[in-house]
Formats: C-alpha cells, structure tokens, sequence
C-alpha cells in the first residue's frame, strides 16, 4: 500500500509530506484547494505524462516521491527482481519535472523510462478518476477481473503460456518449412556431389603414393640408364671403377700397418666406404632387376590421377583436399537430414500444443461463462443502491475469430453497463458521465475486491451527482473496501467522508507573496468540524456538530 507521499514545487503545493495509513482515508476541502492535484501528482509516478506547466512558478524543478509498502503484493515484487530493481525496504517511486520540460523517473533509485513506472503502477495502485489513469477502461482489465472472480487466473496462465508456444513451434515450422524448396535443391546437389567423392574411393595418402609412382614410370628409361651408368662407374668399368680404387688404396696402406693415428684412421674411412659403396651397389642391382616399366600400369596411374585431379578443379579446391571436402558435404547433408526430421517432429508438436490449448481454452471458457453472469448479477445489484435505479450491467464474452491459439483464450471479455433506463448496454469506455463511471467502477471493485490483486484503490470524486442515502451507501461500500485494503477517496460528502477510518483536509495557506496547499491528518474534534462545514453550515452551530459527531459515530459502530 501506498505508505509515504511527498510533493516538492508541484503546482500551487510547496512542501507536502504526507504519511498514509491503509484503511479508507476520506480526503476533503473546499474547491480549489488542491485535493486533486495530490492524485495528479501522484499518477506522475505513476508513469502519467507530464509538461513543464506542472512546476512551481519560481521553481527549478517538481519533484514527486512516492513509498509502498510491497509485503502483500508478490507481482510486484517478482517486477522489481526481474528487473534486479528490488530492496529492503519500501518500494520507492520518484519523478522529476524540469521547467525546461524534461522528465526523469526512478525506481528505488534507479533511473528508469516513464513505461516502467507505468508497469509497476498498475501492479500496486488503481486510480479512479474521471476517464484518467482509469484501468477499467481497458478490456484487459475486464478479462482480469472476471479471472480473478471466477478463480481461474492460473488456468488463463497456462492457455496463455500454450498459444506462446504454439505460436513459436508454428514459427520454427514455417522457417523450416520456408527453406522447403531450396533444401531440397541442395539436398540434391549434395548427393551427387558425396556420390562422385564416394566412387573416387581416394585412399589415405594414395595421391602422394600415385603421384611418385607415376613419376617414376615416366621417367623410367632416362632412370635406367643413369642406374647403370653408376654401377659402371662403381663396380664393371675394366679402365677403373671405385670398388677397385678402394681396395687398391685399402692394400697399398695396409703395406704399412701398425702405424695407428692419421693413418689407422684413414684406412678405417676407406673400408667403410668400400662397405657403403657395396651396397650401394647392391640396392642399384635390385632396383634394375625389379623395374617393371609397364605402359598398362603407367596409363593406369595417369587415369587415377587425372580423375583425381578433375574432381578437384570442380570443386575449387587442391586435390589433397578432397577428402575434406567429403567431410564437410556429408556433416552439411546429415544436418538437412536432421532438418527434415525436425520438421516432422515439429508438425507433432504442434498438433499436440493445438490439442492441449483447446482443452485448457474450452475449461477457461465454461468457468468464464458461469462466472460472468454471477459477478454481472452482483455489480448489477450495487448499481441500484449507488443512485442508478434500473441500471443494467453485462459481461459481453465475444468469440475471437482466429485460425490460431489466442493468448487471451477463445473469447475477448467486455463489460457493458447501461446506467439509466431505456438506455442501450454499452462499453465502459463510452459512459459519458464521469460520475456514473466513477461509481460503477465502485460497484465492480467492492464486489472483486476479495480477489483483486491491486491493495491500494484512489477515488476521485465518486459521488458527483449523489446525494442523500446514495451518499451514504457510497460512503459504506468504500469503507468495506478499505477494511480490505487501502482506499483514498477524495469526496464533497459529509455522508461519505464520515465513514473514513481517518480524515485528510486539504486547505490553502496563504503567505505574503504566495498561496500553497497543505493537508493535515484530522484528529477526532477536527474532523467533527470538518463534517459539520460540509453539511453546508457557513458558521459551526452546536447543531451541525452534534449531527457531524452522530454520522462518525454512526459510521465507526457499524
């Protein structure tokens, strides 16, 4: 509930600290003085527009604070920490005016835009003004009042948390669904592409293997030949060769053995190269015995590799990456694979959402049609004791015309009021008389009142246009939804001020050089004289008090 107001440079108000007990609270004062300029200020932070107009003439800025008290309101605290917003303590909103026209909002502390302030408001306060800041206005309001009526805010939760998901598996369907055409394009491009990589067959490190092997085989005269040449030079030239120079060298310093140093180690170099040279001459005498420079394997290995080759210069790419590339273009396949899978599995999914959202909106339906004629019934009822005899009220459940899953259920909810007779039903939003509004919001919240979700009600004005015993059915219907809550009411009645739990004056102090407006919380003889000033007396007689004394004493014993 609303806990702390306080109001800087706004308006004709100076300095306004005001401390709010839950309750009614009647608030009176004589035109002009200021009473609603106090719920104006308070709707600014609530998140209501505001201009430059609004500041104190001389002042720099306004400057408006506003302190609830969250305990019992566990949206609003789920708000705050969604948002990292929350404290300890009350809930503080601010709102700062310039006189150059800029605004600045704060949610304990933090800076915020107008919209959150707006977000939270309608979580915490509902102001009753004539056609401003007025949630009943809306159909969504409508919609969550019936729901809170009928006891089916979590069934209205769940058909709401259905349609979202329908709505984001027939999203993700259509996007799959889209691509329909061009996957299966690629699809088949992809399954050639993997086929001819596939029948290649390329094995691992065969490219470099084919591409030695053919080198070999094309230069396998010029190869020979220089093979035989060395075996001549080492070891079958009769003029000379190395094996025979080597061994004369070996004999001619072994002529002289047991001389050890330069010599030993001479002679030892020169029989390990004899050795090597051996076989040298050995693997080169394989080689030539083994060569096989057949023209069949040769156009063989030119064949392999000009497929290899081919293959590559189609796709772009360097032979040694083929196989990467087969990789790659079966990984891409197997995800087009899975998407088509997906597909279908989201086709299921979405029958099944469907299946389950059309359960849960039918129930949400029957309990919104049965409760709908109970609480029309009851705000009917109340209708007449607030001063509309033959006052009509509806609750108009209109089938949505939609192919998919609606959020808000299988039908928009409305409520229709026709305050006088003769008079056709018609939309909330299109009641002329402010008053009237006034008064049927009354009736609608004294009966939801149980299960609304919003602790603090403010009532401006509720009874233009009442008087007499409608003033003062007006003035008990408030006090019965103080007892549940907070209500602030700002009123012109005597019969409606004195069912107050306390009493708030808003007066005019003038100074020297300006006029503010104040409020001061009555005490029990104030208030008295307060009552008996609205009862119309210009001048307290001992009559208008004792009346004013007998109408609080009335109210407080009932």
């Amino acid at each position: 509930m609303l806990v702390h107001l306080s109001i800087h440079n706004y308006a004709i108000v100076d300095h306004l600290d005001l401390e709010l007990d839950g309750g009614m609270s009647a608030i009176s004062g004589e035109t002009g003085a200021g009473k609603s300029i106090m719920l104006d200020a308070l709707g600014l932070c609530l998140g209501d527009r505001a201009d430059s107009g609004v500041v104190r003439p001389g002042a720099d800025k306004a400057d408006i604070l506003a302190s609830f008290d969250l305990a019992d309101i566990p949206e609003a605290r789920a708000w705050l920490a969604e948002r990292d917003l929350d404290s300890d303590g009350p809930c503080i909103l601010r709102r700062v005016i310039t006189a150059e026209g800029r605004s600045r909002g704060y949610i304990n502390g933090s800076p915020c835009p107008q919209a959150d302030l707006k977000a939270l408001g309608e979580l915490i306060i509902d102001i009753h003004s004539q056609h401003e800041h007025q949630s009943l206005l809306k159909t969504d309001t409508h919609r969550r009042l019936l729901d809170e009526y009928a006891g089916s805010q979590e069934l209205a939760r769940q058909v709401q948390l259905a349609a979202q998901r329908w709505k984001q598996t027939r999203n993700e369907l259509e996007r799959i669904s889209s691509q329909g055409d061009e996957q299966r394009a690629r699809h088949q491009l992809l399954s050639y592409q993997l086929e001819e990589l596939e029948n290649l067959a390329l094995g691992e490190n065969e490219l470099e293997q084919l591409e030695q092997e053919h080198k070999a085989l094309s230069n396998a005269e010029a190869l020979l030949g220089a093979c035989r040449q060395v075996l001549e030079l080492c070891s079958e030239s009769d003029a000379g060769n190395v094996l025979s120079a080597l061994t004369a060298s070996l004999n001619r310093l072994g002529a002289f053995g047991g001389q050890g140093g330069a010599l030993a180690e001479a002679s030892n170099l020169l029989a390990s190269a004899q050795i090597q040279v051996e076989e040298a001459v050995g693997e080169l005498n394989r080689f030539v015995d083994h060569f096989d420079a057949d023209p069949q394997r040769q156009q063989f290995l030119e064949e392999r590799l000009d497929s290899i080759y081919t293959l590559a210069r189609k796709h772009r790419i360097q032979p040694g990456e083929l196989a990467a590339l087969q990789q790659q273009l079966f990984e891409e396949l197997e995800n087009l694979n899975a998407d088509d899978q997906a597909g279908e599995r989201l086709s299921e999914e979405l029958a099944a959402y469907e299946r389950h959202y059309q359960e849960k909106a039918a129930e949400l339906s029957a309990l919104r049609s049965s409760a709908a004629e109970r609480l029309a019934a009851a705000v009917e009822q109340e209708m007449q004791a607030l001063g509309m005899p033959g006052g009509r009220f509806s609750i108009q459940l209109q089938a949505i015309n939609s192919e998919e899953p609606h959020a808000n259920g299988l039908e928009a909810v409305e409520f229709l009021v026709s305050a006088n007779p003769g008079q056709p039903l018609r939309g909330l939003a299109k009641v002329a008389s402010g008053g009237e509004l006034s008064r049927i919001s009354l009736a609608i919240q004294v009966i939801t009142a149980q299960t609304s979700r919003v602790p603090t009600l403010v009532f401006d004005e509720v009874d233009v246009g009442i008087g007499g015993p409608t003033a003062e059915v007006v003035g008990q219907l408030l006090r019965r939804l103080g007892e549940r809550g907070q209500v602030l009411c700002v009123t012109h009645l005597p019969q409606v001020a004195a069912q107050g739990h306390q009493h708030l004056f808003v007066h005019k102090r003038r100074g020297v050089d300006a006029t503010s407006t104040a409020v001061s919380k009555l005490d029990e003889t104030g208030r008295v004289e307060e009552i008996a000033r609205m009862l119309g007396g210009v001048d307290l007689t001992e009559e208008s008090l004792a009346h004013a004394r007998k109408m609080v004493t009335n109210a407080q014993a009932a």
